[in-house]
């Protein structure tokens, strides 16, 4: 079993404008720094907000990934050249961009506003011979479970009406009440957990707001708080079928 845990002083940072979006990074582009590297088939993670003012984050191409934008504060806004025209997502929002064989997008991220962005390498081999597509979803497409001190919604996995080409991915979000938690897991997958607000004891070891865990190789594990706090959690297989954009990348 193993439990790794990468502080927020250990990811990479990142910004656009001369700072007016900023990005704290757990798995950056090889440029960027941040001691980890992608893994599975989850390629890229950042956390990006405005500290104040509305910025945009001007066209760029995309090809073969699956991009992921969910928002946690405020609003963000997207054009693309597929649809040519602007579609603005709030709070508890998410949109999947399937790019494909390419498509082109801009972002508009508004004032005091916040998100992830997160890019799965669904086998580019098959993907880069796909029309481009794009879903949005409002905060209410999700299904939501609540259960004693735990509300959990979900993403990507049972329930939910994303549709991803990238298989074996689940996503959930988890609102916790003070105290001890057990998340049960599957072994055949990995687990990456991002502590959205808290802080909290993970077996024995300590997670603040921002910092990020992977998890593998467990049945279950424990998190604890005297206060709420809550966790972004992505499952990816252990093993895939096909070699990654990273691996190609790295040999």
């Amino acid at each position: 079993m193993s439990i790794n845990i990468i502080k927020l002083k250990d990811q990479a940072q990142g910004q656009f404008n001369g700072g007016a979006i900023l990005e704290n990074k757990p798995i950056g582009f090889p440029q960027d720094g941040g001691s980890l590297k992608p893994y599975s088939n989850l390629f890229y993670w950042a956390h990006a907000w405005t500290p104040g003012d509305k910025s945009l984050i001007g066209e760029h191409p995309h090809q073969g990934f699956e991009i992921l934008s969910f928002v946690l504060k405020g609003s963000i806004e997207h054009y693309d050249n597929k649809n040519k025209d602007w579609r603005k997502l709030n709070e508890g929002d998410a949109q999947i961009i399937r790019s494909g064989s390419g498509i082109s997008h801009a972002e508009l991220v508004n004032k005091e506003s916040e998100f992830f962005q997160i890019w799965f390498d669904p086998n580019l081999n098959e993907t880069l011979a796909h029309q481009p597509s794009y879903d949005d979803y409002t905060f209410d497409s999700f299904p939501v479970l609540e259960e004693k001190g735990r509300k959990t919604k979900v993403y990507s996995g049972k329930g939910s009406p994303l549709s991803m080409y990238t298989k074996g991915v689940e996503i959930t979000e988890h609102t916790f009440e003070p105290g001890r938690h057990q998340l049960d897991l599957n072994q055949d997958k990995l687990y990456s957990i991002y502590l959205m607000a808290g802080k909290v004891n993970v077996e024995d070891q300590e997670m603040e707001t921002k910092d990020y865990v992977i998890i593998r190789d467990q049945e279950n594990v424990a998190f604890e708080s005297k206060d709420a706090f809550k966790l972004f959690v992505i499952a990816t297989p252990q093993q895939l079928d096909y070699k990654t954009y990273a691996e190609h990348y790295r040999n």
